[in-house]
């Protein structure tokens, strides 16, 4: 999945550049792979503007400004909080685009209701956002690389969505 995360970082960076926009990642559970997947590519500093590793729910609070209704009605591991997620590094980071992940990557962590390998992981721009739940548990490594192909993937593809909107 490096490889494919490379390969989608580069057309991310591409697109990026063609407009002159700015990214920034919101992670809770990929714990900064988001970051150093978007960094892996040269010239990436002209368009990312950095990133919150959000693990503490005081820090998703805090920094990135989700509900703490939101977190106490639906979850920490919630589409609404990560689009929240998407929406505060947007506003904290001053950027264009935002990508955020939050979810159970295992081994331990997870209940009934969230089990391990339930993820989160929203993208957006000032316009949309979009989500998707990730679900199945291939073990931590593998939980935290889909993770981080996903939200890559809908990135991109939000970005061609929207360049060939104007």
């Amino acid at each position: 999945m490096l490889l494919e995360a490379r390969v989608i970082s580069r057309e991310i960076s591409e697109l990026m550049w063609k407009d002159g926009l700015t990214l920034s990642t919101a992670e809770s559970c990929t714990s900064g792979n988001l970051a150093a997947a978007i960094t892996a590519i040269p010239g990436s500093s002209h368009y990312y503007k950095g990133g919150v590793v959000a693990y503490a729910n005081q820090v998703k609070e805090n920094l990135l400004r989700v509900n703490t209704q939101t977190i106490e009605v639906y979850g920490v591991v919630s589409e609404e909080t990560v689009c929240e997620m998407v929406k505060g590094a947007m506003d904290t980071l001053n950027t264009d685009y935002a990508m955020a992940t939050s979810g159970i990557a295992g081994p331990g962590g997870g209940t009934p209701e969230t089990p391990v390998g339930t993820i989160w992981v929203a993208v957006g721009s000032r316009n949309k956002i979009v989500s998707m739940k990730l679900e199945g548990d291939d073990g931590r490594d593998q939980n935290i690389a889909k993770a981080t192909c996903s939200a890559l993937h809908l990135m991109r593809d939000l970005l061609k969505e929207e360049q060939n909107q104007e």
